[in-house]
């Protein structure tokens, strides 16, 4: 039988199938039958530091609404009130780490610098093997240049680095201008590796109601070629792990995510679609083709269609450009 296992940043993992933060990480009965179904990790669900600040802020309003009905009201019935902050999140976590026994990765999203540190040495904290830097920001103002955004991003990277002692990996947007040249300073501040990429919201507009839509769509299949093709770029260029996000929906898309040169993949909507057991199916598909191929360990195969086993590498950065407009003609 094919050996699935694999390591990312250090952590042994059974095979590289890793539930991404999503509503299935949300809920540990959903974790743990993951858990049962063969997953080798788990991310899970992201702490958001402005649902902490909304909870504080929805505290204060109802207790100051209490105060101005009746101060004996409020010092009789409601006592001194230490806002929860993040704990009802860390005791969640904690929880959940106590459920299962697979790896387990926590995401943040902060938003103050101070916050990135603050919350992570708590996450830190609960037994969970590494942490996930979900950096969100979307570059709308015309005074603030990439190279300081980059930056923002690097610095926190180093700060949360510096105060945790777990593997820290940092998920990418795709809207950078040179993202092998950010991999770079992330590597040399101190990440442990890389998810690539975030599939962040993206509102549409009601024509009839004239307003804003939010909706949360699941990822597709030829949502895999960006991720794919910047795995495929980076491998042997960093020492970085690579986890190829979105778009993985069969056995065949993380198989060509490990050829790419992945430590892991990422996977959230084929499970959506497919319910768990799909967990299953997965690993029976990767296995099937290994042993049609004749790779007993998938590090047997990891890489071998990347830049790092091309002798022109602009010929692999421009040739799939190339044939596809000449075939055009």
């Amino acid at each position: 039988m094919a050996d699935l296992s694999t390591s990312y940043m250090g952590i042994p993992l059974k095979n590289p199938l890793v539930v991404a933060a999503c509503a299935i990480s949300n809920q540990i009965d959903q974790i743990k039958r993951c858990e049962e179904l063969g997953a080798g990790a788990l991310v899970i669900r992201s702490l958001f530091e402005e649902q902490i600040l909304h909870d504080d802020s929805t505290m204060a309003d109802f207790l100051e609404r209490a105060a101005n009905i009746s101060p004996e009201i409020h010092s009789s019935f409601y006592p001194s009130v230490d806002f929860g902050g993040a704990r009802e999140h860390m005791m969640w976590v904690e929880k959940t780490r106590r459920a299962v026994a697979m790896p387990l990765f926590a995401s943040l999203n902060a938003v103050h610098p101070g916050s990135w540190v603050n919350y992570a040495k708590q996450l830190a904290e609960t037994g969970i093997d590494g942490l996930e830097i979900n950096y969100y920001y979307v570059a709308a103002d015309p005074d603030v240049t990439g190279a300081e955004l980059e930056k923002r991003l690097v610095d926190i990277v180093a700060s949360v680095k510096q105060a945790v002692n777990i593997p820290v990996a940092v998920k990418l947007s795709p809207f950078y201008t040179s993202v092998a040249n950010l991999v770079k300073q992330l590597e040399a501040a101190g990440a442990d590796a890389v998810v690539m990429f975030n599939r962040f919201l993206q509102p549409t507009i009601d024509i009839q109601e004239k307003t804003i839509v939010n909706e949360m769509a699941l990822s597709h299949e030829f949502e895999l070629k960006l991720p794919l093709r910047w795995v495929a770029l980076l491998y042997g260029r960093t020492k970085l792990d690579l986890v190829l996000n979105t778009g993985v929906a069969s056995g065949a898309d993380v198989i060509k995510g490990l050829l790419a040169g992945a430590s892991a993949v990422q996977i959230a909507s084929a499970l959506f679609r497919n319910g768990l057991p799909y967990l299953s199916t997965l690993q029976l598909e990767i296995e099937s083709w290994m042993e049609e191929n004749g790779y007993d360990t998938i590090d047997e195969f990891r890489g071998t269609v990347s830049q790092k086993h091309v002798t022109d590498l602009f010929g692999f950065e421009r040739a799939q450009y190339m044939d596809l407009l000449l075939a055009q003609e």
